[in-house]
């Protein structure tokens, strides 16, 4: 009986756990797929900025003021979006920080709770071992009782066929 709580107790503490690390499992693959968005936004902007650098539409091929502005234009939009990358990649660890510890902390809570139930255990046995033996200690008070009991009333048997067997001698004589 025992063991069928036990095992109760520990099933749905995992599944509470399995539970957690599943939405935390989600929530981190959402923030992973936001980053790789923005990365691959980035890998546009730095094609476009590429292509800038490659037009020339000044005189005898060279780049303009317009052109040059244009690419730095792109080069600060590649700049702002690496920024926000960091960014959430900051998040990302921090949440992957908080994860770990968080699991670390249900694991020392299983663990303590695993203890704590294994100290319980002890205690009851503990415990059934002493009732036992109290048991065990009073059934053979009783049974020297019962003895000492069966033993006076022989006597006590013994005593009164005398005494009568003594008298009715006696009453013959």
């Amino acid at each position: 009986m025992k063991k069928i709580i036990l095992l109760a107790l520990f099933s749905v503490f995992i599944a509470d756990v399995y539970a957690q690390v599943n939405t935390d499992s989600l929530a981190y693959q959402l923030q992973r797929k936001k980053i790789n968005g923005m990365l691959d936004i980035r890998r546009q902007k730095f094609g476009q900025y590429d292509e800038s650098l490659s037009q020339h539409t000044g005189i005898f091929g060279l780049q303009t003021k317009k052109d040059i502005k244009r690419s730095n234009d792109i080069l600060m939009d590649i700049v702002k979006t690496d920024d926000d990358i960091f960014q959430q990649l900051k998040i990302l660890l921090d949440y992957r920080t908080f994860q770990q510890k968080q699991v670390e902390s249900h694991s020392n809570q299983a663990d303590s709770s695993n203890i704590g139930f294994m100290n319980e255990i002890n205690k009851l046995r503990l415990q059934n071992d002493k009732l036992v033996h109290d048991a065990e200690i009073a059934d053979q008070e009783r049974q020297k009782k019962t003895q000492m009991s069966l033993l006076i009333i022989i006597g006590l048997i013994v005593v009164v066929v005398f005494l009568l067997r003594a008298r009715f001698v006696k009453k013959r004589t």
